[in-house]
């Protein structure tokens, strides 16, 4: 979450795990071989049930969004469905061509970013990665596209979040994200350790609070955590609303978001790999309607008791009062 409550009802779609880059911090382990991919039809069908049920943004992430050929007409249908549309990339593909197909269906491009170049290159194994997005920055004012920058920090690029924010304000971006790195998929592996501690994870929180300030409304700075005042006074942004248990009339999204659609199907609570005990079901075997249905009746109940018992955890008295609330509720289940 940011420092203010967001409000927005999201459901996130990887529709591919296939990439254009082997990122070592990739939480989906995608990549150039992978192919696993889903059917178009059956996202247009889940986009459909997902605005019904409230849901009122779509993210495409992946993977690399732009390498999934019906994007476009997932977009547009989204649009169609009266919901918003975002897409996370890195940035590499966002030529002339693609441009031109996203403008009037995307509201808004979050460009993944590591900081400085060489640790930006070196985190995308990729040598030049940073100079060749860099290069598509310009295209992507001149399409008129609203755009912004996710930096996943670490406890080894602390020191770039100033440089971070100022190339942000530089190229003209609305949105810079801050988004500690989680270690799930390839960086779970290979950059084990290298998440920031709770000293960290306090210091990047006040840093965006400071950044937020010195900018003022040229960018708006969102921080991927939260103090734990924020969570005693909203519970019911950060979790399940205990008191719409028995209320068969809400929709899902004023339940659950953000909501998560695997690149196999899977459909999760809150971020992408959590645990199936707790997942709606598969969009190849049963459609979204269907598996909110189910959630609801079967794993709403004890999806409650995990978000009420590590909700309890977190706002206890202490030193540090800023949370991760995702990864406080993901370490706590068996991935």
């Amino acid at each position: 979450m940011s420092p203010t409550v967001n409000y927005n009802r999201i459901v996130q779609i990887h529709p591919t795990r296939r990439c254009n880059l082997q990122c070592l911090h990739c939480y989906s382990s995608s990549g150039p071989q992978e192919r696993e991919e889903l059917d178009v039809e059956l996202l247009l069908q889940a986009l459909t049930d997902a605005s019904v049920e409230g849901y009122t943004v779509a993210s495409f992430s992946g993977g690399e969004p732009l390498v999934y050929k019906p994007l476009y007409e997932l977009l547009a249908h989204a649009h169609q469905c009266d919901m918003n549309t975002t897409i996370t990339s890195n940035g590499i593909l966002l030529d002339e061509q693609h441009l031109e197909k996203l403008r009037g269906h995307v509201d808004l491009i979050a460009i993944s970013l590591d900081g400085e170049p060489a640790f930006h290159n070196r985190m995308r194994a990729k040598e030049q990665a940073f100079e060749t997005m860099a290069t598509r920055l310009e295209g992507v004012r001149q399409s008129g596209i609203p755009f912004g920058f996710i930096f996943t920090v670490t406890r080894y690029n602390l020191q770039d979040l100033d440089w971070v924010a100022n190339f942000a304000l530089e190229q003209g971006a609305k949105l810079l994200q801050i988004h500690p790195l989680q270690e799930f998929g390839r960086a779970k592996q290979g950059l084990a350790g290298v998440r920031p501690n709770s000293n960290q994870l306090a210091y990047i929180y006040l840093q965006a609070m400071r950044l937020q300030k010195a900018v003022g409304n040229r960018l708006f700075v969102q921080v991927d955590l939260s103090h734990q005042d924020i969570l005693r006074s909203h519970p019911d942004h950060f979790f399940a609303n205990e008191s719409l248990l028995d209320k068969k009339e809400c929709s899902f999204a004023q339940i659950l978001s953000p909501l998560i659609i695997e690149s196999d199907g899977t459909v999760v609570p809150l971020q992408h790999g959590f645990a199936r005990e707790y997942a709606l079901g598969n969009l190849q075997e049963r459609s979204l309607k269907q598996l909110t249905s189910h959630w609801r009746q079967q794993i709403y109940p004890s999806f409650l008791e995990l978000c009420r018992e590590v909700f309890d955890e977190v706002t206890a008295p202490t030193d540090l009062p800023i949370i991760d609330w995702y990864e406080a509720i993901t370490s706590r289940v068996v991935l």
